[in-house]
């Protein structure tokens, strides 16, 4: 699975806006709910519930918010670079700047979970995380996240 499989190029947001977790969120949901034709509230509390059980703020910077909706045809991404971080009670305490939402059928299974992995892989690489914070053009980052020698561990 490629993260171009997962993020096509409409699905980048080079310059994100928000105060906080649930502002991002909800920014988040809008954009989802555009991309998707899902509605913007069912996103939000789906993204707020996932939040509940533990935050999705890995560390350095990313997180990768995520949830399952039974009505998808297929695995949606969403990449967003913030214009300032936000605090997302990330498992560092580090406020967030880099965030890979992904909207998933319910009966996505392993290809959810391989998703996850394979943007988990991707947003550890430092590398890849500094080259995605000095950009701030919508096809640049595309281009970054999809370029097939970064990441690919």
């Amino acid at each position: 699975m490629e993260i171009r499989d997962l993020v096509s190029s409409d699905a980048v947001i080079p310059s994100l806006k928000a105060n906080s977790k649930k502002q991002l969120l909800q920014e988040l949901a809008a954009f989802g709910a555009k991309l998707t034709g899902q509605k913007e509230q069912e996103i939000f509390s789906v993204l707020l519930e996932r939040e509940r059980l533990g935050t999705t703020g890995v560390g350095h910077g990313v997180a990768i918010p995520h949830g399952k909706f039974s009505n998808l045809d297929k695995i949606y991404g969403v990449f967003a670079h913030m214009e300032s971080p936000v605090d997302f009670e990330s498992v560092d305490d580090k406020p967030v700047d880099l965030i890979f939402m992904l909207l998933v059928p319910e009966d996505a299974g392993a290809d959810h979970l391989k998703a996850l992995a394979r943007i988990s892989r991707l947003m550890r690489n430092k590398e890849v995380c500094e080259k995605l914070r000095g950009t701030d053009s919508a096809d640049a980052l595309y281009a970054l996240l999809g370029s097939s020698n970064l990441g690919a561990s």
